[in-house]
């Protein structure tokens, strides 16, 4: 998952293997964090992700009129890619942003 924007216009980039582990990329693809995810944690977010249903949604959902200083979020998961601005995330995504490592103090 990439998030960019907001007022600093920061990028971060989170990848997660299938074991748990994680890395947070900052907009130059360079290491800020690592990880390992527990078990139960990672059984959180692929709950969200399977739940999230990547094949229906909409493979761009964006505000009208733009939400400045906003985030956009931009899913890779399955085969399929789904970007939103943070106003439209599906209830899905929501979860899914939510189980996601990386972004909050607590890795």
């Amino acid at each position: 998952m990439t998030r960019s924007g907001g007022f600093a216009g920061q990028t971060r980039t989170v990848i997660v293997k299938g074991d748990g582990s994680w890395t947070l990329l900052d907009g130059r693809a360079r290491d800020l964090r690592s990880g390992k995810l527990e078990p139960g944690r990672l059984e959180v977010l692929r709950t969200a992700l399977r739940e999230a249903d990547f094949a229906h949604l909409p493979r761009v959902a964006t505000a009208d009129p733009p939400v400045y200083d906003g985030f956009t979020y931009a899913f890779v998961h399955g085969g399929f890619e789904v970007a939103a601005d943070q106003t439209k995330l599906a209830p899905g995504l929501r979860k899914v942003l939510e189980a996601l490592p990386g972004f909050d103090s607590t890795g």
